[in-house]
This record gives C-alpha cells, structure tokens and sequence, in this order.
C-alpha cells in the first residue's frame, strides 16, 4: 500500500528531480492543472452572475442563502467522493436523502420523540441502510448501479407511502428547525458606516482563527511531506496559494459577518468536511480507499479487505445522507414526498467537477466541496436571473459533462507525455 501512501501524502507532488526552480513550478501548475480550472470556473461563474445581477449575487443575504443551499449537497459530496474513488456509483442518494428527512419529520411531529434523540435515530438507520447496500455490493457482488437504482426507487416510494396522510408534513419545532435556519451568536457588532452597516463580532473571531489554522495546516503538511522526503509544491507556488485561499476566506467571512454571520448550516458543514478530509488523508483508511480505487486486485493480495473498505464506504455515505436528509427538513421546516428529488444528480456532478474521476483512485473531499459549490452558484444565479428551468438543466449537464471530458483528455495527455 505504499503507493496509496504516497499519494495521501504528497497529492500536488511533481518530479522531485526537476533541474531548475521553473521547471519545478512548471510541473507543480501542470499537476495541479485541473484544481486551477475548477477554481476558475468558479470565480469566472461569479463574476458573469454578480455582473448580470448588478451585484446581487454577492450580496451578503444571497451568499448566506447559497452556502445554506449547498450544505445539503456539501454534506453528501463527502461520502460520495469516497464511492467514486473505489469505482462505485451510488444513485440513491436523492430520494433517500428525502425519505430520511420524512422519518425524522414523523418522528418529531406525530410520535412526539425528542429531536435530539430523532436525529441519533435517523443516522443509526442511515447506517443501518449503507451496511445493507454495502454487504450486497462488496460480499455478494451485485453491481452498484443496479443495488442504488433499486434503493433510489425503493425509498421514493416509502417517502410517499409515510406521508400519504399528511402530504406535507409541518415541523414547526424551533430546536430542530433552527439546526439549520440559526446562526451563532453575533457577541456585539462592530459599525463600519452608513452604507457598509456593521460586522458581527464572532464571525470575524472565527474567520481569524480559520484563517490561522488554515495556514498552519498548510505549512504543518508541507513539513509533513519533506520529513517523508516526498517531492512538495515550490515555496512560490505554495505562498501564492495560500494566499488566495486566505483572501478568499477573509472576503467570505466579511461578507457574512455583514448579514446574520455564520449559520448552523455552515457550522456543520465545516465539521464533515473537516472529519472527512482527515479520514480520507490523514487515516490507514483513507490510504486503503485509494489503495481498493486504484488497483483493487493488487490491494486483495497486500491483505485489504475490498468487501470490507466497500461496506464502510457506502456506510458514511447512507449516514451523510441520512444528515442531508435531516438538514433539508429543517431548512423546508415540512416534509415533502418531493424532497431529495434531482440531488443525486447534484451530488455525483460536485464529485465530478471536484476532481473525481471516472475511473476510480483520484478526488478529495475539498475538491468535491467546490465542486458542489459550482453547481450551486449555477443554480442560484440562474433562478436570481430567473432563466427558464430548461435552461437550467440544460446548463448542468453540459459542466458535468464538460468536466468529464477534461479528466479523459488531460489522462490522455499525461499518459502521451509520460
């Protein structure tokens, strides 16, 4: 499994033999090539729609509504990424996602259980569900496509089952709703003028204090990586880097800090993306994922269980889900027999987009978060603009498709190089 290691360890690392500086920087910008593009895309799809919207789309209500919009998402890109390293596909994610969100909103409303202990519940079933899906997949062997197709309809059909009485099911318990729909506590304001307003003081707290994690983070595992003497991105590429990524925190956190600050949506997001990034890069598993992704045969025989790394896998994702499903409920504060419908779709294109790809072994969970943001800020330009909803889809799936594409070629193009 030393290859995985490698690969967790040092994911932007170029040739560690390169005879100059420039060509080293040369070689980390062409590795690097696809996170450049996504992160392009990216802010050339925000400033085409702050422009269209003369400006309204980085208004501060508008990004605190698409950050709270791209949780639900976010939240199942994480175990979604993980399925797709190891060349799997999960389609259920959707209607699951809705059906879980319906439970909780029974649960809660009409058995009168409390909502801390539902949501417990809820993700012990969504656990529950991925031990299942994945026993089939990685001891029986029935392919992925096959199991979720039969699990996405099989769940659209529960949902309608439980809420055919209510229809839409009102949650109006402020303790859950506000799970999704409240922020932290603001501990005073700071004014800055009539027509800048004023800054939530905790908001600016925890953006300092994540901007300072952030960079030591950076730095601990570029030190990590030259301890093992894995070849490291060049110091120039790695500052600069760094840097955008700082601004781009310290704009955001201005930003929400002038609306209601930071949600309990982004909180919670924050901590997945946290808990999945560590699992993924910093944990025996994590490796073993990218060991069963790459090569599942030769992984087997260095003494890896796929049917198990499998299993695991798809667990995460059903409890990530079950997550969503619980977030979108307190957000809609009802359940719906529509919930969940098309956010599968959202979720496999974020992977996408992120950086997965196809063919199993590459992704990170960052990536796949971008990813999802694309597809969001897509989705909230164009209803900002209010473009037909054709258009819409029409839009979607020519990014997921174009991105796709950019994985086939620029595999192509590496391996005609090499």
């Amino acid at each position: 499994m030393s290859q995985a290691d490698a690969v967790m360890m040092a994911p932007t690392a170029g040739p560690s033999s390169a005879p100059t500086q420039k060509s080293d920087i040369g070689t980390a910008l062409l590795s690097n090539l696809r996170n450049y593009i996504m992160i392009i895309m990216l802010a050339i799809i925000v400033l085409i729609f702050t422009i269209w919207s003369k400006g309204l789309f980085l208004s501060p209500y508008n990004i605190t509504n698409l950050i709270n919009q791209t949780t639900v998402i976010a939240v199942m890109t994480g175990g979604m990424t993980l399925i797709i390293i190891i060349r799997q596909i999960d389609l259920s994610v959707g209607f699951l996602s809705g059906f879980l969100g319906a439970i909780t909103g029974l649960m809660i409303m009409k058995a009168n259980v409390p909502w801390p202990l539902t949501i417990l519940l809820v993700l012990i079933f969504g656990a529950a569900i991925g031990l299942v899906l994945g026993l089939l997949v990685g001891k029986v062997g029935v392919p992925a496509f096959v199991v979720t197709l039969g699990m996405m309809i099989v769940a659209h059909g529960l949902m309608i089952l439980a809420l055919r009485k209510t229809n839409t099911l009102v949650i109006n318990k402020d303790g859950f709703t506000n799970l999704y729909n409240g922020f932290i506590p603001a501990l005073g304001h700071i004014p800055l003028g009539e027509n800048l307003g004023q800054l939530c003081i905790s908001t600016v707290v925890i953006c300092l204090i994540g901007i300072a994690a952030f960079i030591f983070m950076q730095i601990s595992g570029r030190r990590r990586q030259q301890r093992y003497h894995f070849a490291v991105t060049p110091l120039v590429v790695f500052v600069v880097q760094t840097a955008i990524v700082s601004v781009f925190i310290a704009a955001l956190g201005f930003q929400l800090a002038r609306d209601h600050g930071i949600s309990w949506a982004l909180v919670i997001l924050g901590v997945v993306v946290a808990i999945m990034s560590t699992v993924q890069s910093r944990t025996r598993f994590g490796r073993y994922v990218y060991g069963v992704g790459g090569n599942p045969e030769a992984s087997e025989l260095s003494g890896v269980s796929v049917a198990m790394i499998m299993i695991i896998c798809f667990v995460i994702m059903e409890v990530l889900t079950a997550l969503s499903g619980i977030l979108y409920a307190a957000r809609m504060k009802s359940a719906a027999p529509t919930a969940g419908t098309g956010f599968e779709l959202l979720v496999i294109a974020g992977c996408f987009i992120g950086g997965c790809s196809p063919y199993g072994g590459v992704g990170r969970v960052v990536g796949s978060l971008v990813g999802a943001l694309i597809m969001q800020s897509l989705v909230n330009g164009m209803l900002l603009m209010t473009l037909d909803s054709s258009i819409q889809y029409i839009v979607q799936g020519t990014i997921l498709v174009v991105a796709v594409l950019f994985d086939i070629l620029s595999r192509k193009a590496t391996a005609s190089v090499s």
